[in-house]
């Protein structure tokens, strides 16, 4: 039997010299990876009280709709500025080489919710700690943070200190 790292293509010199890419399309190309891959992420909350599961565009998407159809809990989109339809809490966040907003819809979590948060990546960690700041300025509380890839080197993990964060797999490099 494969395991997850197994498939995760590595693909060097990727987006610029010296860096290596860990491309998660060669869990979701594969049903085995994919289901490996989602099975590992819901070990890793199978024991947390929590309400709602909150991920980003777009890989947080696909595997957090799957843990949240499988737990029987909401999922809670969280897009780029302008792709949601209702009111909306918004904050920026630090990208690589400049920043970007996020937004979630005001209503989708209540003061003393629970909120799992799930993605794909934590790198930078940039992405992630703005996420936290729009659930508790809606009064939600972030008990989990579950990733399927970290890249240590990035230090992505320092910026969440405080929280229970969890990864499937970890990367040393960057």
């Amino acid at each position: 039997m494969k395991r997850i790292e197994d498939y995760v293509i590595s693909i060097p010199d990727f987006p610029e010299p010296g860096v290596i890419f860990r491309d998660v399309t060669g869990i979701l190309e594969d049903a085995d990876g994919l289901q490996l891959a989602v099975d590992l992420m819901q070990e890793r909350i199978k024991d947390v009280d929590f309400d709602i599961i909150v991920g980003p565009e777009s890989r947080g998407f696909i595997f957090g709709v799957p843990l949240a159809y499988n737990l029987h809990k909401p999922f809670i989109p969280v897009r780029k500025a302008g792709k949601l339809p209702r009111e909306t809490a918004a904050v920026e966040y630090a990208l690589e080489y400049g920043t970007g907003t996020l937004e979630i819809h005001k209503e989708s979590i209540r003061p003393g919710q629970r909120v799992v948060i799930v993605d794909d990546l934590i790198a930078t960690g940039g992405t992630n700690q703005g996420i936290i700041k729009l659930v508790e300025e809606l009064g939600g509380v972030v008990v989990k943070a579950v990733f399927l890839m970290e890249l240590k080197g990035l230090k992505g993990r320092e910026k969440l200190k405080g929280y229970d964060v969890e990864s499937v797999i970890q990367y040393e490099g960057n």
